[in-house]
């Protein structure tokens, strides 16, 4: 019982934090390889850099980076060759062009669409745009008829 406990106890000092296969051992081109993966969004996740997914696809994306950067592309070159094979999608900030336009103004259609929805809730249960009138003297009398109270 002993030992099992003891076993049990020691497994997290033997577990790995993040994918280990594919590091690079200089500290420099590896570091470039997680700013550039930081860039880069999972296919999978869709909001998710290739660095914080566990999807294989972005496990895959990563060793082509780091594979990329081994050979002494550099960063843009790094990011041409993912950007030509997967297109806008995989960049987590793809360029502005009239073909991503309604990407880039989603959050801002939205918005107005909210306050347009909300104008229209206000302007419909108060079509008047004034405050509370009066009731006539042909109001009072039929209120009064409706309530069952003598006319006055």
């Amino acid at each position: 019982m002993l030992l099992a406990f003891a076993l049990l106890s020691a497994a997290p000092a033997f577990a790995q934090i993040g994918d280990t296969t594919y590091r690079l051992r200089d500290p420099a081109q590896e570091q470039r390889a997680r700013e550039i993966g930081k860039e880069l969004r999972c296919l999978v996740c869709q909001n998710q850099s290739i660095e914080d997914s566990d999807a294989s696809l972005a496990r895959d994306l990563r060793r082509i980076v780091r594979e990329q950067v081994e050979q002494g592309a550099t960063d843009e070159q790094v990011m041409r060759f993912v950007h030509e094979r997967y297109g806008d999608f995989v960049l987590l900030r793809p360029p502005f062009r009239w073909s991503t336009l309604l990407l880039w103004a989603t959050p801002a259609l939205a918005l107005l669409g909210g306050l347009f929805a909300i104008w229209r809730a206000r302007r419909h249960a108060n079509p008047t745009g004034i405050g509370p009138t009066e009731l006539t003297e042909a109001e009072r009398q039929r209120l009064a008829a409706l309530q069952g109270e003598p006319k006055a």
